[in-house]
Order: structure tokens, then sequence, then C-alpha cells
């Protein structure tokens, strides 16, 4: 396998990151001290007025005051005004390095201008949307099939929740089976069925408020890097009916945050094949960043169906899709054909303007060659990350995944699920999630954006001067670590 145009320069060795990140939720809470906590919070107060403003209004009349869950940051959401490379700048000019890089999709940097251009053309030309097509919707799929290996076909939908929705129906009337067998901790989007053992392994049903219990009816959760518990799971599902699909992250739950060892794919890719099972790769966040094969290329194993959204659109809305071989593929409706189709649409799916950002940005990452350079950038922040928390004698835990940079202080998400003791076990997750808020509002205020404090996706834009910079920033912050 060639490790040629990917973001992992070296795959991890998840044993000492375990062990780390056990210590870590093991020792006690590692706080900011309190008069450096002030001076940040006093950053908002005063250097974030007009952020404050716009929070304030937009309290009144949206849930929460934000639209979306990354922009919602302790002590309140900063309102950003401008983007641009490895930059963003809020209401009040304050200018701040991104490696929130909108969640991911964002690999060239923000706003990245070959991109913006393409798409002001098209505005001009004929508008964002038609509801009809766009010779840009061929484009987009033919260099999507052309770069991954597994995918003979592609259609476009609106979010990666709806192409997850779309490809477990797909599953079903493929194989005949019902269940759905995902990685514990695994996010693949919110629709009902989807929305269990989230986030943390073995919460099972906790977030899934509002939804009947007997929409999980057919919804399976083994841990992560369990190959035996997957194994065991599709044998018991045999006796019953057998399993449809097993879906996962192919770098582990959670963007990688529950990193899995290098041959679970694989594994898992022999199980499907032996139990009857389509596999499932969830690649909305590693299509296009960690290679322009994705991470199916770079673990050369190839999917049944594999689901995409964030990078297909270039940080343009309406980022989602469903890939996947040809004999699976014809199972979508398209327009009003009948036969044993399953049914997905979406009025602003595939629309002309999305495709466009979509096709010139993964012609832009395969001409800059932007995986490996962002993955050089995640290299070089996590090795100086953990240089400083050797130098500082913290706990903390760095590493990363290519352009995908993982960074815990808090170790929220690795809180050990104990039935019996569920109270003690919420509390102590609700007191590290205050934790996290509170390092993510330290790097805020040091001028770091990063993804709840604990993710950071670095783009092609990120120079050595910027992860340079960025570092000394993280220093401020732990410097004023009270042990």
């Amino acid at each position: 396998m060639s490790q040629s145009g990917f973001s992992i320069s070296e795959y991890h060795d998840i044993k000492p990151i375990y062990q780390k990140l056990d210590k870590l939720v093991s020792l006690p809470l590692q706080h900011i001290k309190p008069e450096a906590m002030d001076g940040y919070l006093n950053y908002y107060k005063t250097k974030c007025t007009k952020s404050r403003e716009v929070y304030d209004k937009a309290r009144q009349y949206i849930p929460g005051g934000v639209q979306h869950n990354l922009a919602f940051n302790y002590p309140f959401p900063l309102t950003f005004t401008k983007a641009e490379g490895a930059y963003l700048y809020d209401a009040d000019g304050n200018q701040y390095i991104d490696f929130l890089q909108a969640g991911g999709p964002t690999v060239l940097g923000s706003n990245y201008a070959p991109v913006r251009e393409k798409t002001i053309e098209l505005i001009n030309e004929c508008g964002p949307s038609t509801g009809l097509l766009h010779e840009y919707e061929f484009k987009l799929a033919e260099i999507i099939c052309r770069n991954i290996p597994s995918v003979d076909q592609f259609r476009m939908l609106g979010s990666g929740t709806e192409a997850v929705m779309g490809a477990l129906r797909l599953a079903r009337i493929k194989t005949g089976n019902k269940k759905i067998i995902k990685i514990g901790g695994a996010y693949h989007g919110w629709s009902d069925q989807m929305v269990y053992d989230l986030r943390i392994p073995g919460t099972r049903f906790f977030d899934a408020k509002g939804i009947p219990f007997m929409m999980h009816w057919h919804t399976q959760a083994v841990p992560p890097n369990d190959i035996d518990a997957l194994e065991s799971t599709l044998k018991w599902n045999r006796l019953r009916g057998g399993t449809a699909a097993v879906i996962l992250e192919p770098l582990g739950p959670e963007s990688g945050t529950y990193p899995v060892y290098k041959e679970f794919a694989q594994q898992a890719r022999q199980l499907c094949d032996q139990y009857g099972a389509l596999l499932i790769f969830d690649e909305v966040v590693t299509a296009f960043r960690v290679g322009m094969s994705g991470a199916q290329g770079y673990f050369g194993v190839n999917p049944d169906l594999t689901i995409f959204g964030k990078v297909v659109a270039g940080g343009y809305p309406a980022a989602g899709g469903i890939g996947g071989k040809a004999e699976y593929m014809d199972g979508l409706a398209a327009g009003l054909q009948g036969g044993k189709k399953v049914k997905v649409g979406g009025t602003m799916a595939a629309n002309p303007l999305s495709c466009c950002a979509g096709y010139h940005t993964l012609l832009e990452i395969e001409r800059t060659n932007a995986c490996e350079k962002a993955g050089k950038a995640g290299d070089r922040i996590t090795k100086g990350l953990n240089q400083l928390i050797d130098q500082y004698d913290l706990p903390f835990v760095a590493y990363n995944q290519g352009s995908i940079c993982h960074l815990e202080a808090a170790g929220t998400l690795f809180v050990k699920i104990k039935l019996m003791k569920i109270k003690s076990v919420l509390d102590e997750i609700n007191k590290r999630k205050k934790l996290m808020e509170e390092y993510g509002a330290a790097y805020m205020a040091e001028g770091v954006v990063t993804l709840a404090g604990s993710r950071l996706y670095c783009s092609l834009a990120d120079t050595d001067e910027v992860i340079d910079e960025a570092l000394n920033r993280f220093e401020r912050v732990f410097k004023n670590v009270k042990k």
C-alpha cells in the first residue's frame, strides 16, 4: 500500500494513547489558575462586545442563541465576520488561528480564492439552484468515482445524516436483513435509529430524547477495537434473521477520537463477507482529508457503501452523499421510478452551487497535494503540543491522524460507563465537560479556534509559521494550569 499523497505519515500505536487517556481520567481535574481564567473571561467582556450584542439578540429568536452545535463556546459564542486561509476574524476585528476549519470540510483553508471565484461565476450565470440537472452534478460525481476505489456511482444529498439514512435503507433491501451494527461512541448523524450510543461507548439511549424506544430495536453497538464483540453480534444476529450492515468510521469513532488499531477495518471487512452483511464506511470527515482515495485508500479496504459529507462541497452548504458499488447503488430511486427502490430526495441536494464548489475543491486538493501538506501541519502541531505537555509536566494527551489532531485536557469522552454507579458517572462527565469548555475558552481568548477545545483540523493554509505561532499561544495556556 503506497502512502504517497496521504495525510497520515505514520499510523499510531493505539495502546500508549489509551494508557495515557486512562491516566488522564484517573487524575483530579487540571484546572486553569483562577486568576488566569479571570483574565481570559475578561477578554470576552472587554474585547468581544459586538459578539455579545449579536448573541443577546439571537437568543430572542433562536433556541440557545445559535443555529449550529459547533458555534457555542463558553462563556458565549463569538460572531465571526471574515474567514481567510488559516485565520478567522470576529465582529470586533480580533484575529484567530482557525483550527475548526468549519468542522473539517475546508482542507484548502477557509474561503479558498480559486474555489470562491468559480462559485461566483456560477451564481452570475444561473444562480445557486434551479431544481434541474446541471453539468456540475456529473463532474463532481465523476471525480469522486475516479478517486475513491470502491465507488462506481455517487448520489449527492443534503447532509451526512441523510446519506446514512439512505445507505441503511439500501443495505436492508439488498440483504433482506434488518440489524445495523455500529461502533460505540460514533456519530453517524441524528436520524432516530442512529441516535444510539453516541459520544461515549455504553451510553445507549442516553441522548435519544423524543425518540420512541422501538426506533432503536434494530440498532446495535459494539465497543471500539473489540473485533470479537463484533463477530459475536454478527453470529447472534444470524440466528435472528441476519445483519444488514456494519457501519464504522475507519479511523475510529468521533473522527478518530477513539482511535482503532490499523487492522480493524480489514477484519471488519472479512467478518461482513463471512456473515453476509454490507460494510459501510462513514467517510464524512476522512474522504479527501486523509487522501484523495479516502481512508479506505489508505487502509486498502473497500467498503460496499461510503458516506460522504463536508469536503464534497468544499465548505459550501448541502454536503452529503452515498457512493458505492453499482450493484447496490441501483437501489436508489431517481425521479418517479417504481420497483424495489429506496426513497431519497431533497430540494437542495446536488444544487449547482454545492456541486461546483465541491468539484473545484477536489481539483485543487489534488493539484496542490493539500492532504499531505495538511497532514504535515498536523504532525508539526502534535509534536509541538507533546513537547509542551512534557515541558510543563501535564497529563494531557495529544495525538493525530494526519491533519485531524486531538488534544485531550479533560478526557470527557473517556469516562468509563458503570451502570450501577450511573449518577456518579454522569456527575464526573459533567465536571469534565465544563473543564473542556474552560480550556476551549482559554484557547479562544489566546486567539486559537478549536472544536470544543479538544480537536483541531489542519489545512493547506497552515504553514510552519502559523503552526509555530499557534504553539506559542497554546503554551501561554499551559503555563497557567494549576496542578
